[in-house]
């Protein structure tokens, strides 16, 4: 694809990395069959190659549009078309660049523009956000239906290990919505880990991992939280932590991310570069003590997996899970179009209901399509978006195995 950037961008270094992922775009439609929004829509410009090409003519230097903006809106991020392109277009980047400009220079209006300034306000706080869903579960009839159906019952979590003396010693992000959304998660994951002799050590000053601010065309706040995430691993990384274990998968995607999205920063590009290294999906650890896991005692053996996007397609971890989860003893049923999106992607269900829910009702036919006992997921987004739906429950696959 022949590129002309505008002078506003084409010397910067996001120009520059822009005009190289447009050069890798052949047009050739693979990454059609692959769009959940295409599929639903059937609309070129709701496919990643339309909003490349819109992409493309605001980085040229045409006004952006509200039309624009809609079509980006509507881009869940799976990046199933990262997956299947040949060429290797980072379509992400592309994206979120794109949301970027066209924030800047497309006013939102009215509800729109509260509703996502609300989201970037309260979710990325856990105590501001457990404070409110706590008050939603006490006035749940007197919420509006879109968010009461989200409001979901606490459920009692374990204890954290005490204070331990293992050698080994790890970092982990616990994130912002996910302890009051679903408590037992974080706790369970830490629980594992001091099973397995590796401590977790807590950084509480470390809550949102910068993706919702990323995906909302936020970029330098989203930095802002990243600088202020990495000085507080920091102390603990130069003391010995081997690995940030991050055990939702949007998240893990997003720190994984850290050394592109700081890389031009000098004062912490490298701490940047050395976080993302240390950052790893908790599979990519249990995996090597499989021998010594098992299911735990109370979980059902017939699981459907779904794997979240941002762990098939962004962190490539694709079939991990499962293969680990059938090696160990559950019974794994088949999900047929595995690769599509559910419809949570961050904060898509809130924001474009109507798609989020199509995909889902798709999504739970296929994963209840060998009959599970239970779905697991890897992400708590899918997790809470596919629960206010399923008939089965729905878990995090931390929750389902224990240290034999």
């Amino acid at each position: 694809m022949q590129t002309h950037l505008a002078d506003f961008i084409k010397d910067s270094a996001a120009g520059q990395e822009a005009d190289a992922i447009l050069r890798k775009c052949t047009h050739c439609g693979f990454c059609l069959a692959n769009c959940p929004t295409y599929r639903l829509l059937g609309d070129e410009l709701d496919s990643p190659r339309g909003r490349i090409y819109q992409i493309k003519q605001v980085l040229e230097g045409e006004a952006p549009t509200e039309s624009i903006q809609l079509h980006l809106d509507r881009c869940l991020t799976c990046r199933a078309c990262e997956t299947t392109c040949p060429s290797g277009v980072e379509y992400g980047r592309l994206a979120d660049l794109g949301r970027e400009i066209v924030e800047e220079q497309v006013p939102r209006r009215g509800l729109q523009r509260w509703v996502r300034t609300g989201l970037r306000t309260v979710l990325p706080r856990p105590r501001l956000f457990g404070t409110l869903l706590t008050m939603g579960r006490l006035t749940r009839p007197l919420v509006p239906g879109p968010l009461r159906k989200k409001i979901r019952p606490r459920r009692p979590a374990p204890a954290w290990p005490s204070a331990s003396t293992h050698s080994r010693f790890v970092l982990m992000l616990e994130g912002c919505v996910q302890p009051a959304l679903e408590p037992p998660i974080n706790p369970q994951t830490a629980r594992l880990m001091d099973d397995l002799g590796i401590a977790v050590k807590r950084t509480t000053e470390v809550s949102c991992c910068g993706a919702i601010d990323q995906h909302l065309g936020a970029s330098e706040a989203a930095k802002a939280r990243i600088r202020s995430n990495i000085d507080a691993w920091w102390p603990h990384i130069k003391a010995g932590a081997e690995a940030i274990v991050v055990n939702a998968s949007g998240c893990g995607a997003q720190v994984k991310d850290y050394g592109h999205l700081l890389a031009d920063d000098p004062d912490y590009a490298e701490k940047a570069a050395r976080v993302t290294a240390l950052a790893i999906d908790p599979i990519e650890l249990l995996e090597r003590h499989a021998d010594q896991l098992a299911p735990a005692d109370d979980a059902p053996r017939r699981v459907a997996f779904q794997t979240p996007c941002t762990l098939q397609h962004a962190q490539k971890l694709n079939g991990r899970v499962d293969a680990l989860m059938a090696r160990i003893g559950f019974d794994m049923t088949p999900v047929p179009d595995a690769h599509l999106c559910c419809g949570s992607a961050g904060t898509y269900s809130v924001l474009q209901p109507e798609m989020a829910e199509q995909l889902r009702t798709q999504k739970l036919e296929n994963l209840n399509t060998g009959e599970p006992q239970v779905i697991a997921t890897a992400n708590i987004g899918c997790l809470t978006h596919l629960d206010e739906a399923s008939e089965i429950p729905v878990r995090h696959w931390l929750e389902l195995i224990k240290v034999a």
